[in-house]
């Protein structure tokens, strides 16, 4: 019996499904987890950034039961299912979890709620995903804002001279646990890093995108307390980011989510079966 988790990536679809399974990963790590992708850049990103040992990518969630086998346990990030294959999953796995149903989306990695230098008053990260280069677009016609940006994961190639003409400094997106602990007050258009900031004692601020189409996790804005706003012109949106920080709201505390009854079941599930076939 062996434990796959499945998180949908890609370059037009962004990390957070990633940072959230990675966190999951290291909560089962002692029982030897794999950790699948859709893209097999980023379970190499996982494995080389966000602490995980076995990744792989296998491009959609249906290629799993090629590598499966009937009983094993199944944890998916990803709303690729239809109803059928969810049927037909809970049928072959021993345990089937969904993140958002079974895991809380606000679960977090543990880094986030330890202590950190801040290195930025503010900053901005976007995304990891911009396939539709709404990131230039924003700069249009634009000043220079005076804030920093990190660049996302799948970025493409050349994008970081584009944008140094509108930040005061480019981070590379290896620098993204140092730039999201560091950062006072951080504008991002990624719920589950503006989670992570909230975590690391620091103050975001949700940039909602016209363009992605968010599912399930926009609650937890509401749920801490997290301030948005939205526009389309990067002056416009620093301007109200800068209007939002001068007077920033109290935010709700986050707490580390617990999964240890999900780990003990887990636990427990795989031993009854190694005691069945020994």
């Amino acid at each position: 019996m062996n434990i796959y988790i499945y998180a949908r990536s890609g370059h037009n679809f962004g990390m957070e499904n990633i940072r959230r399974c990675s966190a999951i990963y290291k909560e089962l790590a002692h029982l030897d987890p794999l950790l699948a992708t859709a893209d097999y850049r980023a379970a190499s990103f996982a494995k080389s950034e966000l602490g995980v040992k076995k990744g792989l990518g296998v491009d959609i969630i249906g290629n799993l039961p090629h590598m499966m086998r009937r009983k094993d346990i199944l944890i998916f990030d990803s709303f690729e299912p239809s109803e059928t294959m969810r049927e037909y999953m809970k049928d072959f796995c021993e345990i089937l979890l969904e993140v958002g149903v079974d895991i809380p989306y606000d679960i977090l990695d543990d880094t986030y709620f330890s202590p950190s230098e801040k290195i930025n008053e503010k900053g901005f990260f976007f995304a990891d995903d911009d396939y539709e280069a709404e990131m230039l677009d924003l700069t249009k016609d634009c000043k220079n804002s005076q804030i920093p940006i990190l660049l996302g994961h799948y970025f493409f190639l050349g994008t970081d001279e584009k944008l140094a003409p509108y930040f005061s400094e480019i981070y590379e997106d290896e620098d993204y646990e140092k730039f999201i602990k560091g950062t006072k007050y951080l504008l991002t258009s990624c719920v589950h890093t503006a989670l992570e900031s909230l975590a690391s004692g620091n103050h975001p601020v949700f940039f909602a995108r016209h363009t992605k189409p968010y599912k399930g996790e926009l609650h937890l804005l509401e749920k801490y307390n997290i301030p948005q706003i939205s526009g389309s012109n990067l002056d416009k949106l620093v301007m109200d980011f800068d209007k939002i920080i001068s007077n920033y709201p109290k935010t709700n505390k986050i707490e580390k989510v617990d999964i240890s009854g999900t780990v003990k079941n887990i636990e427990d599930t795989m031993k009854k079966f190694e005691e069945i076939f020994q």
